[in-house]
């Protein structure tokens, strides 16, 4: 199924005018009217809402409709890392107007994921080691990689397309202050002295350094941000607490996007949808 997602400046004039052409799309809360369905978008999950199963040209497809800014604030600062993490990915990118703003954002949230990435990963490393660590950070702590999804899917995301990745990060690592890529041997080192991890940690999005904050600091405390990272960059274990900063985020929106997923899709695309993803998960254990 081709998974599209369209970031929008409107939403409500999206929504009325899509419910105009394609009204069997939307589950009964087309009912509602446009105004409600943006405010279901908005207000709950991770700001996307998903019309799935939608035959089209002979193929069957879900879209996702997101405002431009929850999408900015998204990528810039790891609020649900629903968008920012499909966007760590090769994408394939169909219609962008001028827009500064989110021209910026779209760099930003791949400098972050490979800075996210080199805290998680050893001193030194291959482009396929950091490809699948940039691959899998949105699936940290989703449990639909418990229940529902293929157990290779990482795997299967990056082998086939490590040219793609190279071509979306290999101007960002060779430009990277704390980074030595050897492009020719597809390796890297980076620096994991406290001090490099520190300058790495203080580059995270905002949201990712408050998660982290919120796991190390101790109740009363109230330490500043920096002062706490300062802390993790001299903590052997500082891989495992962004880790785990980032599980809490992805968890969450995942969690609330699902829930909304029954709503939005309805009861029997969600049985129809959870079906297919029960079937690739079972497969691919059979594989292993």
């Amino acid at each position: 199924m081709v998974d599209f997602v369209f970031a929008v400046d409107d939403p409500i004039t999206w929504h009325t005018m899509n419910l105009m052409q394609n009204r069997s799309h939307y589950s009964v809360l087309k009912y509602l009217g446009p105004k409600k369905i943006s405010t279901v978008q908005n207000k709950y999950g991770a700001g996307v809402y998903y019309n799935t199963l939608v035959p089209c040209d002979g193929k069957v497809i879900k879209y996702g409709i997101v405002s431009t800014d929850t999408l900015i604030e998204d990528l810039l600062h790891w609020k649900t890392l629903y968008i920012a993490g499909r966007l760590h990915k090769p994408v394939k990118i169909l219609l962008q107007k001028e827009n500064g703003r989110l021209q910026t954002a779209l760099t930003t949230n791949l400098k972050s994921a490979l800075t996210a990435s080199f805290l998680m990963l050893p001193e030194s490393f291959t482009e396929e080691d950091l490809y699948l660590q940039i691959a899998g950070l949105s699936y940290s702590g989703d449990f639909r990689m418990i229940i529902g999804e293929d157990k290779a899917k990482v795997l299967n995301i990056v082998r086939p397309n490590l040219e793609h990745f190279r071509k979306l990060y290999s101007n960002i690592l060779q430009e990277c202050p704390q980074a030595v890529y050897k492009q020719a041997h597809g390796k890297i080192e980076v620096d994991k002295s406290p001090e490099g991890q520190f300058l790495q940690l203080m580059s995270l999005p905002k949201h990712l350094q408050q998660n982290i904050t919120y796991l190390v600091d101790q109740p009363g405390r109230n330490r500043d941000v920096e002062e706490v990272l300062l802390q993790v960059a001299q903590d052997p274990d500082c891989g495992n607490v962004v880790q785990q900063a980032l599980f809490g985020i992805v968890k969450s929106s995942s969690l609330s996007q699902s829930a909304k997923g029954v709503v939005t899709a309805g009861v029997k695309k969600t049985i129809s949808y959870s079906a297919k993803k029960l079937y690739k998960m079972v497969r691919s254990l059979r594989k292993q």
